[in-house]
């Protein structure tokens, strides 16, 4: 285990250094585009130089948004090397600034031609849009684009259920695409320079392709080979179901425990969308299980699905694995049904790894799978401890001092945790006054899993 924990660590490190050269040279030719056929005239007057800067950050604005699409295209290879996590992670630093880029190249040019032309703001944006090609596509593509910025952010995604962020998220690639003729036929990089046009046609057309080979191609290539299919469905407990599927050579899938699908039922109200949901079990031959807590309309009608229905998978996605621990001890943290895929996880540990499980919710008909963990205790051989906490926040504070006296070695683990975000941060800051260093806290925040 120490052997594959170090190659994790060399072959992750080694995959951000090379994408982040790649992402670093595509952005150097996207500016070049612009530098390289700028004149004179472009920087001559304030309202020439304001349509300069309009253009430069609409081109990194744009080379972000194929970026972030690029980021969570599910690429094997950037995924193995990178880490899933790592990379929505960038995903969404990137996508507010491509955001902010866009706009400023809307308002500035607007400006800029609105005083060349010593006309309303309304006025110039009227004529611009009637004047030149592909205008209105463009202004679609802008308002797609601030629908899927806006609805991204914490608050606004807290206040919304999974499939509504799903459908206008997927906006975003409408945005990208509809925004493309109107560049490459107006814009002053590429008229007259088919390099130019070559390369940023390149580009798109590879997001596309990375879209419909890897979001689409390899999963459906998958799901048939694997013939997975629904085949029982368990109710766990007050609104928890537990769904086991199975199907072929499930082994080829290279899933582990602590890692997420992406579901497709292929069934009524559940076919044109997938969900994210982590395996509650480590993955066998021929099964795999989630557990779903009722959430909304998707996870409510899940209790409904009838065995034979066929499963569409996307993955496996997730770096919330076990070859990312460092220490023979681990601490697992668990908030309600986030106990889910630390049950999975559980089952990966092997050779003595001592476990301490701290299971916490607020009422004892919230404990979830508390049989088969009672079970895993009773026949690790003393290897493993679970750590029931039911009650308030006041009655089982996650700070340190209180994390200290139930786990005592807490401070030389590994430390995995799921759960809500507030308990996720609070025992990450817990975490931090005991001295835990970043490579040894692993969290899976229950957030949208999938972009």
């Amino acid at each position: 285990m120490n052997k594959s924990r170090a190659t994790y660590k060399k072959f992750s490190s080694a995959g951000v250094d090379w994408a982040s050269w790649f992402l670093g040279i595509g952005l150097g030719l996207t500016l070049a585009l612009q530098v390289t056929t700028m004149r004179k005239s472009d920087i001559s007057s304030v309202y020439a130089f304001v349509a300069s800067f309009s253009r430069l950050a609409a081109l990194t604005g744009t080379y972000f948004a194929i970026v972030g699409i690029f980021l969570v295209s599910r690429i094997p290879w950037v995924e193995r090397g990178v880490g899933h996590d790592r990379l929505v992670t960038w995903h969404r630093k990137l996508g507010p600034w491509s955001l902010y880029l866009i706009g400023f190249h809307v308002l500035f040019i607007i400006l800029s031609f609105a005083g060349q032309d010593h006309v309303m703001l309304i006025v110039e944006t009227w004529r611009m849009l009637n004047q030149f090609d592909w205008m209105w596509w463009a202004l679609a593509g802008f308002i797609l684009m601030i629908l899927a910025g806006v609805t991204s952010y914490k608050k606004a995604r807290a206040k919304m259920s999974y499939e509504t962020w799903w459908i206008i998220h997927i906006y975003t690639y409408l945005a990208i695409a509809a925004s493309f003729m109107h560049q490459v036929l107006n814009g002053q990089m590429f008229i007259n320079h088919p390099l130019n046009r070559l390369y940023w046609t390149f580009l798109y057309v590879l997001m596309a392709m990375a879209i419909v080979v890897y979001r689409f191609g390899i999963p459906l290539v998958r799901s048939m080979r694997h013939n997975l299919v629904v085949e029982k469905v368990v109710v766990e407990g007050p609104g928890i179901i537990s769904v086991i599927m199975k199907g072929r050579k499930l082994h080829l899938l290279a899933a582990e425990g602590g890692q997420f699908f992406s579901w497709r039922f292929l069934t009524r109200g559940h076919a044109l969308m997938s969900h994210p949901y982590s395996l509650s079990a480590a993955p066998t031959e021929h099964y795999l299980r989630i557990t779903v807590k009722d959430l909304g309309d998707h996870s409510r009608s899940v209790a409904f699905l009838k065995r034979g229905t066929r499963v569409f998978v996307e993955g496996p996605y997730g770096a919330f694995t076990a070859g990312r621990a460092t220490k023979p001890h681990i601490v697992m943290v668990g908030g309600g049904v986030g106990i889910t895929p630390i049950r999975a996880l559980m089952d990966e540990f092997k050779n003595g790894v001592q476990l301490d499980v701290i299971y916490r919710v607020s009422r004892s008909e919230d404990l979830v799978l508390k049989d088969e963990l009672d079970y895993l205790v009773a026949n690790s051989g003393g290897t493993v401890r679970v750590h029931y906490l039911v009650g308030s926040r006041r009655d089982h504070p996650m700070d340190a001092k209180s994390l200290k006296l139930l786990v005592p070695r807490i401070a030389d683990s590994d430390i995995y945790i799921c759960g809500p975000g507030p308990l996720v941060e609070t025992v990450k800051e817990a975490a931090m006054d005991l001295g835990v260093p970043k490579n040894r806290f692993h969290d899976e925040a229950f957030a949208f899993h999938s972009e």
